[in-house]
């Protein structure tokens, strides 16, 4: 019998191999998407469509590994349809198709997510939940971190086309399913149950940060309008290539942030690291607005990792400590499905508005981000003891 302590790491090291992978392609995406022919709005809705729609299977997944007591099927089923999708880009002739591929591959997110968070949260006690949940982060960041760089010397030194890397990108997603064969979930009699999402059973604290945490989704729109908005102080290849080193950068400042963000909620609070993040995000949804500089775009890409780590870490942390073992997988599925279909008219709205003038999407972020945390705020001073 293995160690469920062991769970962390394995699960990292899936995350590490599959965000190689996933990172091969994403900072690429938006400039194949724009090289055969999708502008802003197709930017939009190829980055929220998918996120939307496979936040049904987040809460589906969620709650039905808590009735069945099985986490480790879901995971390995969404890993797979991930690395099918993935392959599927390297064929796309028109935007709609990358639509329908980009689609599928978030599905399989969506299947896997909250069960694989239920196995990280039951692998580590409530005191060290911040760290394990750092740690993942950490190795799925690093890995995403070696694929934007790969992507960066297939496409610079080797002068791969865009569909010979996403091939690459395929064969080594297909990899990541195999550390998952370690994985040890705990093993509890199945009751018989019905299909019933019994969501009023999600305490009042919970369902606050569940609307706040959607209200600041909507305003964090895809990674795609940073790249493209970096993009145009560029030309040829250069543009590309200096594209997908920024896009190291975010990923590598994650990476660096991810278990100190981690252990910083467990000793100071997951409320105050998440409102820091949040604030971070209006400064540099700010700073965007005004950038002009490969100077400000290196600084501002650094702290949007930092903001990424900061917030991705304590908002999961969050809702797994106001939750109980029972209905973890429930409520880790609902955060992910209200956060997910966020993003689908978080893509419209700033597809829209960067078709009309790129800094636009910015400034609407940064308006809706004062709001959500306007209203933690309100949270944090009336639960401060909890």
């Amino acid at each position: 019998m293995g160690n469920k302590k062991n769970n962390v790491f394995w699960l990292g090291l899936v995350s590490f191999i599959n965000d190689a992978s996933s990172k091969i392609v994403l900072p690429i995406l938006p400039l194949f998407i724009t090289q055969i022919g999708g502008g802003g709005v197709a930017v939009g809705l190829i980055s929220g469509l998918g996120e939307s729609i496979a936040s049904l299977f987040k809460i589906i997944a969620g709650y039905w590994s808590d009735k069945l007591k099985k986490r480790k099927v879901f995971v390995f089923s969404g890993y797979l349809l991930s690395a099918f999708s993935k392959l599927g880009f390297a064929f796309a002739t028109v935007w709609p198709q990358v639509l329908i591929f980009k689609t599928l591959e978030r599905l399989g997110k969506g299947i896997r997510s909250a069960p694989r968070d239920v196995i990280l949260a039951s692998s580590s006690t409530q005191e060290k939940r911040g760290r394990s949940f750092g740690l993942h982060r950490a190795m799925d960041s690093g890995g995403a971190v070696l694929g934007s760089l790969l992507a960066f010397v297939l496409f610079w030194s080797f002068k791969l086309e865009f569909r010979s890397i996403f091939l690459v990108a395929g064969v080594i997603a297909f990899l990541a399913l195999f550390p998952l064969l370690p994985v040890i979930e705990e093993k509890k009699t199945v009751k018989a149950t019905s299909f019933k999402l019994e969501l009023k059973k999600l305490s009042l604290p919970l369902k606050i940060i569940i609307l706040i945490a959607t209200l600041y989704a909507l305003a964090n729109f895809s990674y795609m309008f940073f790249i493209l908005k970096s993009q145009n102080l560029f030309s040829g290849r250069l543009s590309t290539g200096i594209s997908i080193l920024l896009y190291a950068l975010y990923y590598f400042s994650y990476t660096a942030f991810a278990i100190p963000a981690g252990e910083l909620s467990d000793k100071l609070g997951r409320k105050k690291i998440l409102f820091f993040g949040y604030s971070l995000f209006a400064l540099v949804t700010l700073g965007f607005i005004f950038a002009n500089s490969l100077g400000l775009f290196l600084l501002l890409f650094f702290l949007l990792g930092v903001n990424y780590a900061f917030v991705n870490v304590s908002e999961r942390s969050l809702v797994s400590d106001l939750t109980d073992k029972e209905t973890r997988g429930t409520a880790l599925g609902a955060f992910y499905m209200a956060t997910s279909l966020a993003a689908l008219p978080a893509g419209l709205i700033a597809g829209f508005l960067f078709d009309l003038n790129p800094d636009y999407p910015f400034a609407y972020a940064l308006i809706l981000t004062l709001i959500a945390l306007f209203l933690f705020l309100l949270f944090y001073i009336k639960n401060r003891k909890s």
